[in-house]
């Protein structure tokens, strides 16, 4: 054998040898590129689940917050003659009978007589009427309604429901001046004027 035939078979064998580890630098490469692939997509399955969970997990919590929120007072001459003394109380918080009562012992209004024309006090028993708790589809109000059986009560800081959602705080608390008493909801729920009266929206004034 040749020096010349030596020769072309030795680059021969050096390309094959080369062209197999490109091969296989080449099939490296390419599984590699897969895996970042597939874990890419897995990572990006799992996010968008995660994602999906996340929003299920809020609409929930957003749809029981809405369930148990009452309607915002919209009624102008309820807002006017009775937020001109105190908070102005959602219908849903008492029943009708109550409500009733509510407006026809006027002259003694817990201590102090209100003086309202004919025409103001029939649009204001209307709009409580027809708002009142028992005509509610709120959970909070079916919950008051729930507690109270066949009591009528004249004040919404009696029903037994709203006491109990009020246990840990201490007399002490409410008597502080910038709440005055239970009934003052505005004081502590930040958002009890639209008519939302949940846990996390609760600051206790100093």
């Amino acid at each position: 054998m040749n020096k010349k035939t030596k020769l072309i078979m030795f680059l021969t064998f050096i390309l094959f040898l080369f062209s197999g580890v490109h091969y296989l630098a080449m099939a490296d490469d390419h599984k590699e590129k897969k895996w970042y692939q597939k874990k890419a997509d897995h990572d990006d399955d799992h996010s968008h689940k995660d994602k999906h969970r996340k929003r299920k997990r809020e609409r929930n919590t957003d749809d029981e917050h809405h369930e148990n929120n009452l309607r915002q007072v919209n009624n102008p001459v309820y807002k006017e003659e009775c937020g001109a003394c105190h908070y102005v109380y959602q219908p849903e918080l008492l029943p009708s009978a109550s409500w009733a009562k509510i407006l026809e012992s006027l002259d003694d209004h817990f201590g102090d007589a209100v003086e309202l024309g004919n025409d103001e006090k029939k649009a204001i028993l209307d709009y409580l009427m027809t708002h009142s708790a028992e005509k509610s589809s709120s959970k909070r109000a079916i919950k008051i309604m729930r507690s109270l059986g066949n009591q009528v009560p004249l004040r919404i800081t009696d029903i037994d429901y709203i006491r109990k959602k009020h246990h840990e705080i201490s007399s002490d608390v409410l008597k502080r001046k910038s709440i005055g008493s239970l009934s003052n909801c505005s004081a502590c729920h930040t958002t009890a004027e639209s008519g939302i009266y949940d846990d996390d929206d609760v600051r206790i004034p100093q």
